[in-house]
C-alpha cells in the first residue's frame, strides 16, 4: 500500500480515524439508578450515565458480585442517534452473565453509524468509567457480539495494555463475531445487491434516479425498511407462502439465493444492510468512495450463469476507500490476551468462516497460542444458548486461572457441568 493511499485514506476518514487516548482524561460520569430488564433478576441493580462523548452507558451490578467485570461491545452498527436505555436490549440478551455474578457494562457508542475505531474507543471509555465508579475488579473481560466482535477485537489491539504495559483487560470473548474485518466482511452484500438488481430491476427502479448499487443509496435518498421489503416481495414473493408465488417469483428467488448463498429468511435483512448501512459507510464515512469490487467475480449457481455474468453491474474498488476501511476495521492479529471465540455453525448473518479468517490473521501475527476457538451447531445469530455463554466464560476463566490454554474439548466438557440437559450443550468439533 503506497504512502499516498494511506494519506488519502486518513483524509477520507478524518478525525474519526484517530484512536482516543487509552489513558483518558474525561470527567467521571454520574451514574443514576434505573430499572433493570426483567431477565436480569431482582438481585441486580442497574445504572446509566452519559459519557463526555455522548455515548450512553448501562451497568448491571449483582448484589453478590464475583468481582469480575464484562465490558460489552454491541453489534450492528445501529444507525440512529444513541438514546438512554438503548443498551437494555444488549443486557437482556446477555443477562445470564450477570445472573452468574458478573458485573456488566455496555455502551451505545457516541453516534450511530459505522466506525470500528470510534466504537472501540467508546468501549474502553466505558471500562474506565466503571473502574472510576466501582473500583478495579479482580478481573476484566472484554466481550463482543456480531459487529461488536470486530469492535472488541480492535479494542483488544488498541487498549489491551495501558501506557506502561499493564493489562487493562484480562481476556477477550467474542460470540458470532464479524472477525473478517471491514474489507472482507461485506463484499457478499455488494454481490447480493448487484445480483438482486440484475433479476429484479427495482432497487433502484427504472423511474428512479440511477446509482451504482455499491453506494447503498444516494446520500439524500429516503427509503424505509418496509419500503425495501415491499420491493423484494414484489419481485421474489419472499413474504408469501411458496404456493402463492408466481413461477417467475419462485425462479427469481431460487436464483438469487443459489448464487449468493443467503438464506431465504435473511434475504431482506442482508439487502437492508447492503442498502442503509452501505449508504452510511460509503456516503458518510468514505466520502462517497467505493470499497467494493466485483470486477473479476464469476457468479455461479443460476439457471444461466453466462447471462448473469454478462449482465450484472460491475464495479472496481477505490484504493483510498479500501485503505480507509482497512485502517478503521481490519485486524492485525497482534493480540496480547487470551482470546476465546465462539460461533454458531449455522449463523445466518455472519458466516462461521469468519473464525478461520481470524485464525489465519492471528497465526500470521505469531499469536496463535493466545487464540482458542469453539463452534456450536446452533442456528441463531443474535442470541446463543445461555449454556453456551456460561461455558465459554468458564473456559476462559480456567485459562486465566491456570495459565494453560484449554483443549478444544473443554467447551463441551464444561457445558456438561453447567447443565445436566444434554441438548443444552451444542459444542461441536471445528
Amino acid at each position: 500500500m503506497s504512502r499516498r493511499w494511506i494519506v488519502t485514506a486518513l483524509a477520507v476518514l478524518g478525525t474519526a480515524a484517530l484512536p482516543a487516548s487509552a489513558a483518558g482524561t474525561e470527567a467521571e460520569p454520574a451514574f443514576a439508578a434505573i430499572a433493570c430488564p426483567a431477565s436480569a433478576s431482582t438481585q441486580i441493580d442497574c445504572y446509566e450515565a452519559r459519557d463526555a462523548n455522548g455515548a450512553w452507558m448501562m451497568v448491571a451490578m449483582p448484589r453478590t458480585w464475583n468481582r469480575r467485570l464484562i465490558v460489552h461491545a454491541h453489534g450492528g452498527p445501529r444507525l440512529g442517534a444513541p438514546e438512554a436505555g438503548d443498551s437494555a436490549e444488549d443486557l437482556d440478551r446477555f443477562a445470564v452473565m450477570v445472573r452468574n455474578g458478573y458485573a456488566w457494562i455496555g455502551t451505545t457508542y457516541r453516534r450511530g453509524g459505522y466506525g470500528v475505531r470510534m466504537a472501540a474507543a467508546d468501549v474502553d471509555v466505558s471500562r474506565r468509567a466503571f473502574w472510576a465508579r466501582w473500583g478495579r475488579p479482580q478481573r476484566t473481560l472484554l466481550h463482543g457480539q456480531s459487529w461488536g466482535g470486530n469492535v472488541a477485537a480492535k479494542a483488544a489491539e488498541l487498549y489491551a495494555l495501558d501506557i506502561d504495559g499493564r493489562p487493562n483487560y484480562d481476556g477477550v470473548l467474542t460470540t458470532n463475531g464479524l472477525l473478517f474485518g471491514g474489507t472482507q466482511g461485506y463484499g457478499f452484500r455488494a454481490d447480493l445487491r448487484t445480483i438482486y438488481q440484475y433479476y429484479c430491476r427495482n432497487h433502484p427502479a427504472a423511474n428512479e434516479t440511477q446509482y451504482p448499487v455499491w453506494q447503498g443509496m444516494p446520500a439524500g435518498a429516503k427509503m424505509t425498511r418496509d419500503d425495501l421489503r415491499k420491493r423484494v416481495d414484489a419481485c421474489t414473493g419472499v413474504d408469501q407462502p411458496a404456493s402463492k408465488r408466481t413461477p417467475l417469483q419462485a425462479a427469481t428467488l431460487r436464483d438469487i439465493l443459489a448464487v449468493t448463498g443467503v438464506a431465504e429468511k435473511q434475504l431482506v435483512a442482508h439487502l437492508a444492510w447492503g442498502t442503509f448501512h452501505f449508504q452510511d459507510v460509503v456516503q458518510k464515512r468514505l466520502g462517497g468512495r467505493n470499497p467494493f469490487d466485483n470486477s473479476k467475480t464469476v457468479y455461479r449457481g443460476s439457471r444461466d450463469d453466462t447471462a448473469l455474468n454478462a449482465g450484472v453491474e460491475r464495479f472496481s474498488a477505490d484504493p483510498a476507500a479500501v485503505a480507509a476501511l482497512a485502517y478503521d476495521a481490519d485486524l492485525s492479529g497482534l493480540i496480547v490476551l487470551p482470546t476465546v471465540t465462539v460461533h454458531a455453525r449455522h449463523d445466518p448473518t455472519v458466516s462461521y468462516e469468519a473464525e478461520a479468517a481470524y485464525k489465519a490473521t492471528v497465526e500470521h501475527a505469531g499469536r496463535g497460542h493466545l487464540l482458542l476457538q469453539a463452534l456450536t451447531d446452533e442456528s441463531d445469530h443474535s442470541r446463543l444458548r445461555d449454556t453456551t455463554y456460561v461455558s465459554a466464560l468458564r473456559v476462559l476463566e480456567q485459562w486465566l486461572d491456570t495459565g494453560q490454554r484449554p483443549a478444544p474439548a473443554a467447551f463441551q466438557d464444561t457445558c456438561g457441568h453447567v447443565s445436566r440437559r444434554r441438548d443444552d450443550c451444542r459444542f461441536i468439533a471445528p
